[in-house]
């Protein structure tokens, strides 16, 4: 699949992109895996977040979705969680503020009665030719988005998080190879990997599990927001499969990770959906 050229500001907006991506589950059939659980998704009004979403609520569990200030996509997700029949709780504002991180989980707690299951979702990133071009505001920026909201946040959760709680963070491919023109995003990814590898360590005696999934190319507003025309063009081509993925093809991965039923022996492991590639580089 080849996507045309195209632009957007950033966060972006689903609705803008040519062609839309696969994003709202239609096909999939709940089992009840997750009924009665309570899900808080940083990142989840669009792409990936809002598969995952969509498919937590079609497994029996209500969600909270925090975002940033991307009103339409949240309600568009909001919508089909509700049509499932369950709740779902919008929490817009920027998780770069260390004291919003704190509220989103105060909000969904006192929302839902409870907290059980966290996705740490939300990420930023910005393309650069060269290093220099990345100044210290952005590198400080990019980590707090992308891996200081998810320390913030799972802190927050796990003075509520009951034993058979699970934890799913979202990584990256280009933090397990590296991306010249991602350096900064990169760099945060990895980190993501390496903070889920001691976190299961610590967690365990909670029975607590906590797991990352580490995609390749997936086709979300991020991209057409924060790429070049050109590079959206090309962008999933270079993987043998040819094509990015869709977030619908990834948000199962996230459904086995939080099942308990499917998953109970799986802590501290990321998984890597990268399109036929069979190691990363």
């Amino acid at each position: 699949m080849n996507q045309p050229q195209q632009s957007q500001q950033p966060p972006g907006d689903t609705g803008r992109m040519d062609p839309h991506p696969r994003d709202e589950m239609r096909g999939w059939v709940g089992r009840d895996l997750l009924r009665g659980r309570k899900a808080l998704i940083t990142g989840g009004d669009s792409g990936i977040g809002r598969a995952v979403a969509i498919a937590f609520a079609k497994e029996g569990a209500d969600v909270a979705i925090a975002y940033l200030d991307e009103h339409d996509d949240a309600a568009h997700t909001a919508a089909l969680v509700r049509q499932e029949g369950r709740r779902c709780l919008l929490l817009p504002g920027d998780l770069a503020d260390a004291r919003h991180c704190e509220q989103i989980v105060a909000d969904t707690v006192r929302e839902f009665d409870g907290l059980d299951l966290l996705v740490n979702n939300i990420a930023t990133q910005q393309e650069h030719e060269s290093f220099a071009e990345i100044d210290d505001a952005q590198w400080v920026h990019t980590f707090e988005v992308n891996v200081h909201s998810y320390f913030r946040v799972t802190a927050a959760a796990l003075r509520h998080m009951p034993a058979g709680s699970a934890i799913v963070n979202t990584g990256s491919v280009n933090g397990l190879r590296g991306n010249k023109k991602l350096i900064d995003y990169s760099a945060t990814k990895g980190a993501v990997h390496a903070w889920t590898f001691a976190m299961a360590q610590s967690l365990v005696s909670r029975d607590i599990r906590i797991n990352c999934v580490a995609p390749g190319p997936v086709w979300t507003p991020l991209i057409p927001a924060t790429m070049s025309k050109e590079h959206v063009e090309q962008f999933g081509q270079q993987v043998p499969m040819g094509r990015a993925a869709d977030p619908d093809e990834l948000a199962p991965s996230y459904v086995f990770l939080a099942a308990n039923q499917l998953s109970s022996y799986y802590t501290g492991e990321v998984m890597a959906a990268l399109g036929g590639e069979t190691t990363p580089g």
